[in-house]
C-alpha cells in the first residue's frame, strides 16, 4: 500500500514526540511505502536537517508556511470575480455568530472553490493578501449576524488575519496534487494532526477520492486556543476559522484516531462522528525502560525510597511552582525526603526564565545544605536513568494532553502522584494517586502517603508497569494502524490497475484477485439471475445456475 503521510512541524524534521511517533510508524509498517508531505515553519527544514529515513520512505516534499510563496501568476477579470465570490463566502462563514450546518457548508464550499481556483489558475498567495480579501473580511465583520467581538476590527487587525489565513491555506496552492507523482497516486492519506496538516488530505479526497485518516494525539484546535495571541478580534476570527476547518476535516475523514478520551471529547464537540472515532494510544518503546522496570518488579532496586522525581520540560504549564511549594510541606514532615527536578529545555521563549524563577523559589523555601541539598535541578539525560533515581514520580501539570512522561514512569515500575488534567486519569487507571491541579497541599499529601508506605508504593508501581505494557507500547500502536490501513483499503473503490510487483521487484500480495487465475474469461460483468456467472471456468466444467429461491429437487417451495 502507498501511504501519503501528512505532517506539520514534525516528521521528518522537528524534534519531539510527533517526530518519534511518525518514525516508529513508517519503520514498523515496513511492507507499506510512504511519501512524506511535510509543512514546515522553521529554518531547519530549509537547511535539510532531518532524521535518517528508512527505505520505505520513497519521497519527502516540504513546503514552508512562513516564507513568501508567490507563484507570479495574476488573475484575469473573470478569475478575480470568482475569487471575490469565494473569499466573501469564506469570510461570512468565519464571522458569523451561528456556526451551525449552514455556516459549515458555506465554509466548505468556499474552501473547495478556492482550491479549484488555485489548481486551475494559481495566484492564490497574492489574492489572499490583496485588498479584495481585506475588504471582504471587513464587510463580513460589519454585516448583520456577525460576532460582536469582531465589529471593532481595525485595518491592522484585518491585515493580520488575512496574512495568517493565507499561511493556513497555503496547502491549497501546492504542487502536491499530481495523479501519478503526487497525492493522487496514494492509496491512503494519513494526516499526523488535524488542521492545516490535513488540508492536503481533504484535497486528495476531493480530486482523486483518496480516503483520509486523521490522527490527533494533541488536538490541533486546542493547541491553537492555548497559543492564541493578538487583539480580541484577531483571536476570535482565527479561532472561528480553525473550528470550521476542524469540523470539515472530521466530516471528510474516513477514520479519526484520537490518542485518548480527552482528545476524543474535543473532536466530538467539533462535530466528529462517533462511528468514525477509534482511540489508538501512542506507543512507547518499552525496551528502553525494561532494565529499570524489571529491577523494580524483582529483587533489584526500585530507586531511593526517600526521593521524589519530576521529569519533563520546564514550562509554566508544568507548574513547577506548585511542586516546589508542595515539597516544602513534604520536607517539613519528612526531613529525609529529597526532590530531583530533571528538566529538558522548554520550547517556549520564556522557559529559561521560568526555570530560574523555580530555582530561586526552591532556594528561598528550602535553604540548601551544600553537601546534601533537599532540591536539585538537573539536566535530563535518558528518561530511564531519571526515573531510576527515585521511588516516586510526580506530575504537577495544569495543562496536559497525553502524559508521555507519566507512561515512562509507569514502564519503569514507579508509583506516581499526578494532577487531574488531560488524559491522566485515563492513563493511570487506578495504578497511582491523582490530586487536583494547583493544590500544593493535596500534592504534598499524596507524596507523603507513598513515601511512608513502601508496600503500597511497590504494589502501585507493579500495577502501573503491567498496565503500561498492556496498553501503551509500540507494538499495540502499530497493530492498530495496520488493521485500520487494511480496513480503509478494503472499503475504498479501485482507482487504478494493480501493480504486480513493488519497487523492490517483490510480488505484491493480493495484487490480483483469486478469480483472475481461474480458467476461462474473467470480467467485471455481474452474473444475472439464472445465468452462468461471468467468472466461470471452462464451458465443459460449468453447471447450470439455479434461480434464487429454487430447491435442489426442482420446483418452487
Amino acid at each position: 500500500m502507498r501511504i501519503g503521510l501528512l505532517t506539520e512541524d514534525g516528521y521528518p524534521y522537528a524534534s519531539g514526540e510527533s517526530r518519534v511517533w511518525c518514525d516508529r510508524l513508517v519503520r514498523g509498517l515496513a511492507p507499506h511505502t510512504f511519501d512524506v508531505y511535510a509543512l514546515s515553519r522553521g529554518a531547519r527544514d530549509r537547511e535539510g536537517i532531518r532524521l535518517p529515513l528508512p527505505p520505505q520512505v520513497t519521497s519527502v516534499r516540504t513546503a514552508a508556511l512562513r516564507e513568501p510563496a508567490d507563484d507570479g501568476r495574476s488573475h484575469g477579470r473573470r478569475d478575480r470575480r470568482r475569487f471575490a465570490a469565494h473569499v466573501r463566502q469564506l469570510a461570512a462563514a468565519v464571522c458569523s455568530a451561528d456556526e451551525g450546518p449552514a455556516a459549515r457548508q458555506a465554509f466548505a464550499e468556499a474552501l473547495y472553490g478556492l482550491a479549484d481556483l488555485a489548481r486551475e489558475r494559481g495566484g492564490l498567495y497574492a489574492a489572499l493578501r490583496s485588498e479584495t480579501a481585506v475588504r471582504a473580511l471587513e464587510s463580513a465583520c460589519r454585516a448583520p449576524g456577525a460576532r460582536r467581538s469582531v465589529h471593532g476590527a481595525t485595518v491592522t487587525d484585518l491585515l493580520d488575519v488575512t496574512g495568517r489565513l493565507e499561511r493556513a491555506l497555503r496547502p491549497l496552492s501546492l504542487d502536491w496534487y499530481g495523479e501519478r507523482d503526487g497525492l493522487g497516486a496514494a492509496d491512503l492519506c494519513h494526516a499526523a494532526s488535524g488542521g492545516t496538516a490535513a488540508l492536503p488530505g481533504l484535497l486528495a479526497k476531493r480530486f482523486f477520492g483518496v480516503p483520509l485518516l486523521v490522527t490527533e494525539y494533541g488536538v490541533r484546535l486546542r493547541a491553537h486556543y492555548l497559543a492564541s495571541r493578538g487583539n480580541p478580534p484577531v483571536r476570535t476570527l482565527l479561532a472561528a476559522f480553525h473550528r470550521l476547518l476542524a469540523a470539515e476535516v472530521y466530516r471528510q475523514a474516513a477514520v479519526i484516531t484520537p490518542g485518548n478520551t480527552h482528545a476524543r471529547r474535543w473532536q466530538e464537540k467539533c462535530g466528529a462522528d462517533r462511528a468514525r472515532l477509534r482511540t489508538v494510544y501512542p506507543g512507547l518503546d518499552a525496551d528502553r525502560f525494561a532494565a529499570v522496570g524489571e529491577a523494580a518488579d524483582g529483587a533489584g532496586s526500585a530507586g531511593d525510597p526517600h526521593t521524589l522525581v519530576w521529569v519533563g520540560r520546564a514550562e509554566p504549564a508544568k507548574d513547577l511552582v506548585t511542586l516546589v511549594h508542595a515539597f516544602a510541606a513534604v520536607h517539613a514532615q519528612e526531613p529525609a525526603a529529597r526532590l530531583r527536578v530533571i528538566a529538558a529545555p522548554g520550547r517556549r521563549h520564556d522557559a529559561a526564565a521560568y526555570l530560574a524563577h523555580c530555582e530561586e523559589l526552591a532556594a528561598r523555601l528550602l535553604p540548601a545544605d551544600p553537601a546534601d541539598p533537599p532540591v536539585s535541578f538537573e539536566r535530563l539525560g535518558t528518561p530511564a536513568e531519571a526515573y531510576a533515581a527515585g521511588g516516586v514520580s510526580v506530575l504537577s501539570s495544569v495543562v496536559e494532553g497525553f502524559p508521555v512522561g507519566l507512561v515512562e514512569a509507569m514502564l519503569c515500575g514507579r508509583a506516581t502522584v499526578s494532577t487531574d488534567v488531560g488524559a491522566v486519569v485515563e492513563v493511570i487507571g487506578g495504578t497511582g494517586l491523582v490530586v487536583p491541579p494547583r493544590n500544593p497541599r493535596a500534592l504534598a499529601d499524596g507524596c507523603l502517603a507513598l513515601l511512608r508506605d513502601p508496600e503500597r508504593r511497590a504494589r502501585l508501581g507493579a500495577a502501573a508497569r503491567a498496565r503500561a505494557l498492556e496498553l501503551f507500547t509500540v507494538e499495540q500502536n502499530l497493530a492498530a494502524f495496520r488493521g485500520i490501513y487494511l480496513e480503509l483499503l478494503s472499503q475504498a473503490p479501485v482507482r487504478r490497475d494493480a501493480e504486480a510487483v513493488n519497487a523492490a521487484g517483490d510480488p505484491v500480495p493480493f495484487a490480483h484477485p483469486a478469480e483472475a487465475f481461474l480458467a476461462g474469461h474473467w470480467t467485471s460483468r455481474p452474473a444475472g439471475r439464472g445465468t452462468t456467472p461471468a467468472w466461470a471456468g471452462h464451458p465443459a466444467d460449468r453447471t447450470p445456475a439455479r434461480p434464487v429461491g429454487a430447491h435442489a429437487g426442482g420446483g418452487r417451495g
